[in-house]
């Protein structure tokens, strides 16, 4: 667990941060950001299609049902994973940026260092389980910070609860954004060996906030549990303001 003010950085709250853990979907934060990286660097446009590979259309679920030999543009990409969490796109924004996806991993790792996540291992983008595809709570919130930081124009994206591909509308499976008004993104993530994974960005009045929790046992009690948490951080950050300006 561990909650951090996102406009200092300052830790709020804090347990186990540094313990690694598998990083299940939450992967695909470091697959965006690189991608984002790609648009500033005029690698890409958000229009531009990208082609898709055999290998990528064949990666198992989550996915959009991708097929070989088709394309899929920037965007569209973008917000497949973050709304689908969609292994398939992930692979075709790696493979379009780096040429394989073992390319884009030691971009992946090399950012990651940049970025001073120095307790992250990354093997692949969509977050697959690998035995040795770790990180901490600690280093991904500083992945988060990084994109809100030097990505500010994409980070409403993560608020979004739906987009259209093809002819069918996709709908996010993370209930805080959808369901809870005070949160604006960000990413869940779940495989059988991480457990479930959740990296909220809350905002109440000029407070603002990113939880993370890793290795939940379900995402009923992971959703609770983050709702209940980010309500008391509010209280007390709350509190702690009105008693500071009573002593003052």
């Amino acid at each position: 667990t561990l909650v951090i003010d996102s406009k200092t950085g300052e830790i709020i709250k804090q347990q186990y941060s540094l313990q690694q853990k598998f990083p299940a979907s939450l992967t695909k934060l470091m697959t965006l950001y690189l991608t984002f990286e790609a648009i500033e660097n005029k690698k890409f446009d958000h229009d531009q299609k990208l082609f898709i590979s055999a290998n990528a259309a064949n990666q198992p679920a989550s996915k959009i049902g991708l097929k070989s030999g088709d394309y899929i543009t920037v965007m569209e990409a973008i917000m497949a994973l973050i709304i689908k969490s969609a292994n398939d796109a992930a692979v075709v924004l790696a493979e379009n940026i780096a040429g394989n996806e073992r390319s884009f991993s030691y971009l992946m790792n090399h950012k990651a260092l940049q970025l001073r996540m120095y307790d992250t291992r990354f093997r692949n983008s969509s977050g697959l389980h690998d035995i040795n595809q770790y990180t901490t709570a600690r280093d991904m919130a500083k992945l988060v910070l990084g994109i809100k930081n030097h990505y500010p124009q994409y980070f409403p994206l993560f608020s979004k609860i739906n987009f259209r591909y093809k002819n069918r509308r996709y709908y996010t499976h993370n209930h805080m954004v959808s369901e809870y008004n005070m949160v604006n993104g960000i990413k869940t993530g779940y495989t059988k060996a991480s457990g479930y994974n959740l990296i909220t960005s809350a905002r109440n009045d000029d407070i603002e906030v990113i939880a993370i929790l890793l290795g939940e046992k379900s995402a009923i009690k992971r959703d609770n549990k983050m709702k209940k948490l980010i309500s008391e951080i509010f209280f007390n950050q709350r509190l702690k303001r009105i008693t500071s300006l009573a002593i003052n």
